[in-house]
């Protein structure tokens, strides 16, 4: 499944059910950094690694589950390194059961474990992806109660909100989905414009890449600075935005749809007319990237224009 469409479905399948009218009207009209009712960040505070041993990360997999959403912060916990120490992380795979799962780009992946073995986690990393199972579900919010950081990516967003978790925190997700996070969820203050957000033991990166650097922030709550830039250092990874969680205003508003350049009024992503769903409200045409969207407009198109 190609990315786009992934991002139509995890995100949108099922918005169009009804949501609180001023939640509703405060997320699609993107005037404000912050959407949602959840209390402010509380500040995120050094861990502390073991004495010996390693971390156990679980990443929690489904149908359609991203391949950079976990396989960036895959990648820095495993390059992470301290001289003369073995590895600081160890690292599996978790799902509903061990069956094959097959992810963005048609890839298999086998999972290490099922909920009902796998080994209790201190960091949870939950990528974009289709399932929701109820026994995934319960496995995250009863393992989290013991976790250091429970993180989402992207649209991972969604997983971490069912669980309840993120209820009355503040939390980020792709830019395309802010606004259709907080309907579904108004107790969650969306922060728009953020690298990531962290909020007690709960944390949450914006879209794709984003993910690598709210590991690389996990590295360094645990390990110092220091580790975290050598981490970096070492994968060839130029971006910064792991010591800036701010660094994602390019997308804090939303863009504005032309006639030359015609937006999504829902999700906010290129159309093109030729192809697009459209339809007409109060004498005025709009297109969208899909029908899912569209199927949301619909439902309640005052709140979108």
């Amino acid at each position: 499944m190609k990315r786009r469409s992934f991002l139509q479905t995890s995100a949108l399948v099922g918005l169009a059910a009804a949501f609180p009218a001023g939640a509703l009207a405060q997320a699609a009209s993107g005037s404000d950094q912050h959407a949602g009712a959840g209390k402010a960040a509380s500040p995120a505070k050094p861990l502390t690694p073991p004495a010996h041993g390693t971390i156990p990360v679980a990443f929690v997999l489904s149908e359609g589950a991203v391949m950079i959403d976990f396989a960036g912060p895959w990648e820095v916990f495993e390059d992470a390194a301290i001289p003369g120490r073995d590895s600081l992380f160890n690292l599996y795979t978790v799902a509903e059961n061990t069956q094959p799962v097959r992810i963005s780009g048609g890839m298999r992946v086998v999972p290490d474990y099922s909920v009902e073995n796998a080994p209790p986690p201190k960091v949870i990393v939950l990528p974009a992806q289709q399932g929701k199972s109820p026994a995934v579900v319960d496995w995250i919010r009863r393992s989290s109660k013991s976790t250091d950081v429970t993180m989402s990516v992207c649209t991972g967003a969604f997983l971490l909100a069912k669980t309840g978790l993120l209820s009355g925190k503040s939390a980020t997700t792709h830019h395309s989905a802010y606004g259709t996070l907080a309907m579904r969820y108004p107790d969650i203050r969306v922060v728009r414009g953020a690298r990531f957000v962290e909020d007690g033991n709960i944390a949450s990166a914006g879209g794709l890449s984003s993910g690598i650097d709210l590991a690389l922030r996990v590295v360094e709550r645990y390990f110092g600075r220091d580790v975290a830039r050598d981490t970096a250092y070492q994968m060839e990874y130029q971006g910064l935005g792991w010591t800036d969680p701010g660094s994602n205003q390019v997308y804090a508003q939303l863009r504005k749809s032309t006639d030359e350049k015609p937006l999504c009024p829902v999700c906010n992503m290129d159309i093109d007319k030729a192809t697009a769903p459209k339809a007409v409200y109060k004498g005025t045409t709009y297109y969208f990237c899909s029908g899912n969207c569209k199927e949301i407009f619909d439902e309640a198109p005052e709140k979108w224009v």
